[in-house]
């Protein structure tokens, strides 16, 4: 046993390496998360059940598994290399400028709202600072996934997280060109979307997203029909443009279009203003200069766009 102890104290890699594969079940989803080659993830494991002379993985080419020793290393290791980047990360925050890598996970429409505007400024100036950005759109649990917060509608924050608002509202919108419109009418109330030709929204997880309206506390629910099913709402976006049919997003996301005419906005009134956007990161954890930093330029960005609370 000493000889086991003393190579798996010194091989922090291989157990980080590990961990990575044990969250994903998969060698080549990790390969991202740890910038290292599938193959050279194998080599990693491989030496490292060796060296335990114990099988911490079922490998077959379509799937891997943890075995059952490799289900309790996981679960042991887990949170001894938490603390281990806790303490890492608290160290680095004596350096005189924000420095590290800090992992986000967020939905396509976070991004394209909250970080895209961001980035170049942020990089400039914070250049030691890398951002790992990972566009999720199952509302994953970024503990055990890693990351260090995530971006998210308030409604959708785990109560156990501390929630950065960074958007007081948040607004839907049913949208449709001009040319379907001409030629297949406007809807008056919610129901009247049945009539019509809707582009759908596919979550990943394969649920198709129900279009949710709000008036006058009367909630209407409508699971649409149409001939377009998408999992990007840019796309969706420009699928309306080009008369496909009426789509239903995020407004930020159409306020071009609708200035330039290409879109119109319906059922206006159904479509109240809810609780916004949130930034979100586990209660117990140290938060980064650098995370601090990339909080407060995203809140300065959407503060000159009059959308930060």
């Amino acid at each position: 046993m000493k000889d086991i102890h003393q190579s798996t104290s010194g091989d922090l890699f291989a157990l980080n390496v590990f961990l990575a594969v044990a969250n994903h079940l998969s060698f080549r989803a990790a390969s991202p998360e740890l910038d290292i080659t599938p193959s050279a993830i194998s080599h990693s494991i491989r030496s490292l059940e060796q060296r335990l002379g114990v099988r911490l993985f079922n490998r077959t080419t379509r799937s891997v598994s943890l075995t059952e020793a490799g289900e309790r290393l996981a679960a042991k290791l887990r949170p001894a290399m938490s603390s281990v980047t806790e303490a890492l990360r608290e160290v680095n925050d004596f350096r005189g400028v924000p420095t590290g890598t800090v992992r986000i996970n967020a939905s396509d429409t976070a991004i394209r709202m909250i970080l895209r505007p961001i980035l170049a400024r942020f990089r400039r100036d914070y250049p030691q600072v890398h951002l790992d950005i990972v566009t999720d759109g199952r509302l994953g649990d970024i503990v055990a996934e890693g990351f260090d917060a995530g971006i998210r509608l308030e409604e959708a924050v785990p109560q156990n997280m501390i929630a950065v608002r960074l958007t007081e509202t948040a607004r839907f919108a049913a949208i449709a060109s001009p040319d379907y419109l001409a030629a297949r009418g406007r809807p008056a109330a919610p129901q009247d979307l049945y009539q019509h030709d809707c582009i759908r929204f596919r979550f990943e997880s394969g649920a198709i997203y129900r279009w949710e309206f709000e008036r006058h506390g009367i909630v209407e629910t409508i699971n649409v029909n149409g001939p377009l099913t998408l999992t990007d709402q840019t796309l969706m976006v420009e699928a309306a443009i080009d008369g496909i049919g009426i789509a239903f997003v995020p407004d930020f996301l159409v306020a071009d279009a609708l200035r330039t005419g290409r879109l119109e906005r319906l059922l206006d009134s159904w479509c109240p203003p809810f609780p916004g956007v949130c930034l979100y990161y586990p209660g117990h954890r140290h938060v980064s200069s650098a995370l601090r930093a990339l909080i407060d330029t995203i809140r300065k960005e959407l503060r000159a766009q009059n959308l930060n609370p």
